[in-house]
């Protein structure tokens, strides 16, 4: 072959063809360097025919300029982007870039200088170098990550640098990892443990490409049962990779790998400095890396011999990607499970409905834990109808439950309240004019979060200090609070238990691996009373003295149109309320709620979780929506209302008209400006055996809309808004 396709990492372009120079091997799968005009861009050598170019004569082709010194992406990998780009309609070159690190960091590394402190204060001290002084005690990183820790320009680390304060490390950057022991720990596994592990570890040994859904109640080991799995891929010196919901939870989740298998394991995550994402990577796709525990984009790096995949806490929906190419991590894992010949573990003690019937047609296979281990008992659930019994007046703490938390504190027991809202008050208004205080890039209402003194936008970040008059009528002491978030939760508690001592658990204070850390030993180590938080709480963690579980509001994600709220709501307040009485301690659960009556409310109190799916299958089977029918939603966008909306219109106007195949819309989002642009939706539906990504590419491939014009398609959305 004197030619080879090369797909882009430019998805504007697509592939072309290159001829390869004399001497060099191009198998599929190589990293290359092509020239593209004037400049050179990175690419993937593609299968032969795999996909669509232009025809060009092999006298026109430009050689390929380098190839990069790493192994070919292999063909499970690259079947694996062909399959996600056809399913999600998204370009194939958008998702084989998260394969690969960036350009500067492919191939074997040197070693890369680092900077410290090394105790000496500069003569000449201003603001900003003081700001990073006093941030990066401890810190050791590039120029570059360093400004960013600190929160200052590269330039005022630069300047500490060249003034003395800092000193230069040279760290090499691809010094291979310790390996795990399968056989550090031997557990003690109970008779449903041990027939669960012992299937999975089976099914590792034969090499099955078999999707298990890990069916568990909370508290029942799961983990330990899949970490078997683990085991047998290390015996047979293959990988596991191990999918986390939250790059929070990834720093204690380490721990217990480490306590179990004698060494941590190999993170990939956002949160990684560029020297541990390169010397991570490198070891993921030479092998050297045996235990990989990421984010969802782990799920897409070159592997070198995968032996088993797990998702942990699989019904997560932060496992669905909502920008970009928004491919759903859970169901991307099982193909790649089917490409690479491996078992794929999805793990959970409330499954997705989709996981469920999946299990009921024999597609996957269930492995079932009934009981907690160790003879904990599951907590009993109560309710307090705020109907009937209100907290006082400007409170959002029922009488019940605080009792039930007096009691708790004089006991020495934990507490941990949940309310699914960050900052202070959903929303400010002025209580002399009216006046709302809303993003100016989204149609949404401005957080206020009192710990760090400011109103922000939780849909595109932007924030502005909390103003003490209205900017509208001027008038100061007249904006209200209205609603409450976790922090306002805390100040009720703190003034009720003054003597308590609290942590705020929200992504704003625990937005690392290492400050989830920080707060794990702090619950262990008895220093924390009371846990206030939101979602980040209801996933893995166990600590043995928390006995006490306090849902604030239980019908808060019951509102609004999502198909999907009831399931939503069952599995967040049942995996809340997993995290009382995990030990030998029994644990209670108080949930407020004005719909006692609600379905998903009485499920939960009654523990009837089977009487719960059952009536929500039938209801999505009746309306024809998954995982019993399709769904597709086509968001169109720009800064400029009125071209959105002909656009939309547009878009809608050319609908196909098929059997099996609707097309509601266009209209506008929920959420009609996100991030300054405005935003219209069309909501596809159709029949399970409709060829429906076919239809919607030929429908919209051929449509030509303005410059300032955005199409995203969303196969299988998650989002409404």
């Amino acid at each position: 072959m004197n030619r080879v396709r090369v797909l882009l990492f430019n998805s504007a372009i697509g592939p072309l063809d290159y001829s390869v120079p004399a001497g060099m091997e191009l198998p599929a799968g190589s990293v290359v360097q092509v020239p593209l005009g004037p400049r050179r861009i990175d690419g993937i050598v593609w299968d032969a025919g795999a996909l669509d170019a232009t025809e060009v004569e092999a006298s026109r082709l430009r050689p390929v300029a380098a190839r990069h010194d790493i192994p070919p992406l292999s063909a499970p990998l690259r079947r694996l982007i062909d399959w996600t780009a056809d399913y999600y309609l998204a370009p194939p070159a958008a998702v084989a870039r998260m394969a690969l690190p960036s350009g500067s960091l492919l191939g074997p590394g040197r070693a890369i200088t680092e900077y410290r402190l090394n105790g000496s204060v500069p003569v000449r001290m201003t603001p900003q170098r003081q700001k990073a002084y006093d941030a990066l005690e401890g810190a050791q990183a590039t120029v570059r990550e360093l400004a960013a820790l600190a929160e200052v320009s590269e330039g005022v680390i630069r300047s500490l640098v060249q003034s003395g304060a800092f000193e230069a490390v040279e760290v090499p950057v691809d010094r291979p990892y310790p390996r795990p022991d399968p056989d550090h720990i031997t557990p003690v596994l109970n008779d449903e443990q041990r027939e669960a592990a012992t299937r999975l570890a089976q099914a590792v040994a034969a090499a099955e490409p078999t999707p298990f859904l890990l069916d568990g109640v909370t508290g029942s080991g799961k983990t330990e049962v899949y970490f078997e799995a683990v085991a047998q891929a290390l015996r047979q010196g293959k990988q596991t990779l191990l999918l986390l919901p939250e790059i929070a939870l990834t720093q204690p989740f380490l721990t217990r790998i480490e306590k179990r298998f004698g060494t941590t394991p190999v993170a990939w995550h956002s949160g990684l400095k560029q020297t541990e994402r390169r010397r991570a990577w490198n070891a993921i796709i030479t092998g050297d890396a045996r235990i990989i525990v990421g984010a969802r984009s782990a799920l897409f790096l070159p592997y070198a011999n995968l032996g088993v995949i797990i998702v942990d806490e699989a019904h997560e929906t932060s496992f669905k990607q909502e920008d970009g190419v928004r491919y759903n991590a859970r169901d991307v894992a099982v193909m790649r499970g089917r490409f690479e010949g491996c078992p794929v573990v999805l793990s959970s003690a409330t499954p997705a409905l989709e996981s469920r019937v999946m299990a009921e047609a024999g597609r996957y296979e269930a492995l079932t834990l009934t009981h907690r281990y160790g003879g904990a008992q599951l907590p009993r659930i109560a309710l307090i109808d705020l109907t009937e019994n209100p907290p006082p007046r400007g409170q959002w703490i029922a009488p019940p439950l605080i009792e039930a938390m007096r009691e708790r504190l004089e006991r020495g027991e934990q507490t941990l309240l949940f309310l699914n809202r960050r900052g202070y008050a959903p929303l400010t208004l002025c209580r002399n004019c009216g006046h709302r205080f809303k993003c100016p890039n989204c149609s949404a209402w401005m957080v206020d979060h009192r710990l760090s003194g400011r109103l922000a936008c939780h849909h595109c970040g932007h924030a502005e200090p909390s103003p003490s008059a209205c900017p509208e009528c001027g008038e100061s002491d007249c904006l209200v609070a209205c609603g409450p978030g976790v922090e306002r939760i805390a100040d009720e508690v703190a003034a009720i238990f003054p003597q308590a001592r609290r942590a705020i658990v929200t992504s704003d204070t625990i937005w690392s691996p290492e400050k989830a850390a920080e707060f794990v030993a702090a619950v262990e180590a008895r220093a924390i009373d009371i846990i206030i938080g939101t979602q980040l709480v209801t996933k893995g963690y166990h600590f043995p003295d928390l006995t006490l579980v306090g849902v604030i509001d239980a019908d808060i994600g019951l509102e609004g149109g999502d198909l999907r709220a009831g399931e939503r709501t069952f599995q967040q307040i049942a995996q809340v309320s997993g995290r009382a009485g995990r030990a030998a301690k029994p644990g209670e659960v108080f949930l407020q709620t004005r719909h006692p009556d609600a379905p998903v409310i009485d499920a939960l109190v009654h523990g009837d979780r089977e009487a719960f799916y059952a009536a929500e299958t039938q209801a999505r089977r009746d309306a024809n929506v998954p995982p019993f029918g399709r769904l597709a939603a086509i968001i169109i966008s720009s800064e400029d209302h009125d071209e959105a909306r002909d656009a939309a219109r547009q878009t809608g106007a050319s609908a196909p008209e098929l059997d099996g195949f609707a097309v509601y819309g266009p209209a506008p989002a929920p959420l009609s400006l996100l991030r300054g642009r405005h935003r219209f939706r069309l909501l596809v539906h159709a029949r399970r055996n409709v060829e429906m990504q076919r239809i919607i590419r030929q429908w919209l491939d051929p449509m030509r809309w303005p410059p300032g014009v955005r199409v995203a398609v969303d196969v299988d959305p998650y989002s409404f808004v």
